[in-house]
């Protein structure tokens, strides 16, 4: 195709000229390849660490897990994940989104391939711990790298598909962990599709996936900026003209331009849309790890047989599957914030159900299972548009830092403290679901309140506006 040269600079910044570049990009199947490696890529990471809560049923008996152990199986591997997450945080933007992708996959398989040579219960919790630590980099790295190659009106499409691939390995897991139940190698068992793993996603990751050509002109190198485009436009069938080095205009000045510091997460300006971004996902998030940790244990603990606990979980994450695919298509339409309020304040009456349950007598099934309908449709789906709306509220130069500090921040909070604290709780229905129901409450008017709408072009909300010529 022949590339026809614009006559004058471009009078707006470069990063904005390559942004509506990206943005005009029809929807192709090339788009479709890289959603769908970033799918598997949340679907094993999903697999590997959801397994806490089924591990901690199914290794009890075999490894001899006492109270303490099963207190450590259950926050230490998200604290481990908030620390290899604050890591991450600190080299992105400084590294690839691709390189800190394949860093963290590859460290997560390989440490799940080892679950099932565990003899003790102490070698089972620093395994679990150094996966953790290992998916810091993966389980995050997503969103940057999706945020900043779809078109601004896919975003929604990537990450719906994302999310049901999560929700899927959160249905596969304790399914395959019912199925199991009565198998003394059950959790040996269990982990061996995740481990195995590293035999092939790494390999689909570093030939799929293009690395950002935002994040190659933020460093300086325009050309390379460019050349990935150009490489995008020609995959997705050359259906618009190539991006040109006199369309990008005087891209020096970011070559200019040093990397702000990690603080600028906190600067004036920013520091509203950071908090929102955390807030919106600790409050959705904690209904998320309390129920996919504990739920199992606790509806044990609440008398119920254990593999109608399994059974249930699995039903709960079966629900948030066509919730995903619903809140994707909301994002568009009423925008992030109203979406997010939707799917927290929706799983109010789901929840009160589940809180109630054990009072319906011989209905107790029943009002329990249409509690975790409910819920699993709402609040965990919610997350297609927490995670979406948290890694746009970042700049170019500070998305790769400030998602990856955000969603650690946000584990930090709803995956460690929250099941800390809530796990000696399990055995009351009023203290375990009560306490999800008042968070998400709270959490459904945070973004309305204090939030900005996120719909369109990165650089149009993340960016200075260009002054016209």
């Amino acid at each position: 195709m022949t590339v026809t040269p614009f006559a004058a600079a471009s009078p707006v910044s470069a990063s904005h000229v390559l942004g509506r570049k990206l943005d005009g990009i029809p929807f192709s199947a090339y788009h479709l390849l890289i959603i769908a490696v970033l799918a598997l890529v949340g679907f094993i990471e999903g697999y590997d660490l959801v397994m806490t809560g089924s591990l901690l049923v199914l290794a009890k008996a075999p490894l001899n897990l006492t109270g303490p152990d099963i207190r450590w199986l259950a926050v230490g591997p998200t604290l481990m994940l908030c620390l290899g997450g604050y890591v991450s945080s600190a080299v992105s933007d400084h590294w690839s989104r691709k390189t800190v992708m394949l860093i963290g996959v590859i460290a997560t398989t390989f440490f799940t391939l080892l679950v099932p040579l565990v003899q003790s219960a102490e070698q089972l919790i620093i395994v679990r711990l150094l996966t953790g630590f290992g998916a810091g980099a993966a389980v995050s790295a997503a969103f940057p790298i999706a945020a900043e190659l779809m078109p601004a009106q896919q975003r929604r499409t990537y990450g719906a598909i994302y999310e049901i691939a999560l929700a899927i390995s959160f249905t596969v897991v304790p399914f395959i962990a019912y199925l199991l139940t009565d198998n003394p190698y059950a959790f040996r068992f269990l982990a061996l599709p995740g481990g195995l793993a590293i035999t092939v996603v790494p390999v689909l990751v570093y030939l799929a996936l293009p690395e950002s050509p935002r994040w190659h002109l933020r460093k300086g190198r325009a050309q390379v900026a460019a050349d990935i485009v150009n490489r995008i436009i020609a995959r997705c069938g050359n259906r618009v003209p190539p991006l040109t080095m006199e369309a990008l205009g005087d891209h020096r000045e970011a070559a200019r331009e040093q990397l702000p510091p990690y603080w600028a997460l906190f600067a004036p300006g920013q520091l509203r849309w950071t908090t929102v971004g955390i807030l919106s996902g600790v409050c959705a998030g904690t209904a998320y790890f309390l129920i996919s940790v504990l739920l199992p244990k606790a509806l044990v603990d609440q008398h119920m047989a254990v593999s109608l606990s399994f059974g249930l979980t699995s039903l709960v994450y079966a629900a948030s599957i066509p919730g995903k695919a619903f809140t994707g298509f909301l994002m568009e339409i009423i925008g992030r914030r109203w979406t997010i309020a939707y799917a927290l304040a929706g799983s109010l009456p789901g929840l009160f159900l589940m809180l109630m349950a054990h009072r319906a007598g011989g209905f107790e099934t029943l009002v329990m299972v249409t509690g975790a309908l409910i819920t699993g449709f709402t609040v965990l789906s919610a997350f297609t548009a927490t995670r979406v709306y948290i890694s746009e509220q970042f700049p170019t130069a500070l998305r790769g830092r400030g998602h990856i500090f955000s969603e650690s921040t946000v584990r930090l909070f709803a995956g460690v403290l929250a099941p800390y604290v809530m796990e000696p709780y399990t055995d009351s229905a009023t203290m375990f679901f009560g306490t999800i129901f008042v968070v998400v409450a709270i959490g459904a008017f945070i973004p309305l309140t204090f939030g900005r709408e996120t719909i369109g072009q990165l650089e149009s909300f993340t960016e200075a506006v260009p002054e016209p010529a």
